[in-house]
């Protein structure tokens, strides 16, 4: 497999297969959005389209970086999200990075949005479909997000090397200036277990793929059976 490491501002043509990577915290806080109940989850544009959005639809649950606002039900934290219920819910999702890099995709044939906490899941889709390029976004820091490039470099090895031991990027996810930056406390809306969270190899037995949806770019869960076709 051909695996590409760019930054979102190195996309000039969708890719065939995309995974968008977002460790810290955006695609963390997915999964575990679908881990308590979420149907799915709409990726925003904007801030202001995601109120746009809740407005349209009450019942959904805009979420966003930073601190609580007006609006939004929920923060970009992992830590925080998972005491909240969201059995059958749609959740709108916006962030500074995440959400910007699966939309700069979106016309992709397959978008995967990942984490370490569905990182083997991932790259079973990968190992099923026998994809012979793939694009992965690291979409933290401008393309040079420690923590991203190593959960996408864990990746594609698991794609082809299903021993292949995560240690190693684990570590240099811990060193990362995101989870320096969480520890600190420089980054609002945030838990103490975050990191950790954030850090949890395989948390979650699915994958997540991100597809239009009339005008709106949705992700939903992918279940992987262990012995059996993904998509």
């Amino acid at each position: 497999m051909d695996a590409r490491f760019v930054g979102i501002a190195d996309l000039v043509e969708a890719p065939s297969v995309a995974v968008v990577i977002d460790v810290m915290r955006a695609y963390t806080v997915a999964a575990w959005a679908f881990a308590q109940g979420a149907e799915k989850i709409v990726l925003a544009e904007s801030l202001d389209e995601a109120l746009a959005l809740k407005a349209r639809h009450p019942d959904w649950v805009a979420l966003k970086d930073g601190p609580p606002a007006p609006g939004f039900g929920a923060v970009n934290s992992p830590g925080l999200l998972r005491s909240i219920d969201l059995s059958g819910r749609t959740v709108v999702q916006k962030t500074t990075a995440g959400t910007v890099g699966a939309l700069a995709v979106k016309d992709a044939s397959l978008v995967l949005c990942a984490g370490f906490v569905v990182a083997e899941a991932t790259a079973r889709v990968l190992r099923t479909r026998n994809s012979d390029s793939v694009t992965f976004v690291v979409t933290g820091e401008d393309g040079r997000a420690e923590e991203d490039l190593a959960c996408a470099q864990y990746i594609a090895r698991r794609v082809t090397e299903t021993g292949a031991d995560a240690g190693e990027y684990l570590r240099r996810g811990a060193a990362s200036r995101a989870a320096t930056e969480l520890a600190e406390g420089v980054r609002e809306g945030a838990h103490p277990d975050d990191i950790a969270l954030c850090l949890e190899l395989d948390r979650f037995p699915f994958a997540m793929v991100a597809a239009l949806e009339g005008s709106l770019m949705v992700l939903r869960p992918c279940p992987v059976p262990p012995d059996g076709p993904a998509l």
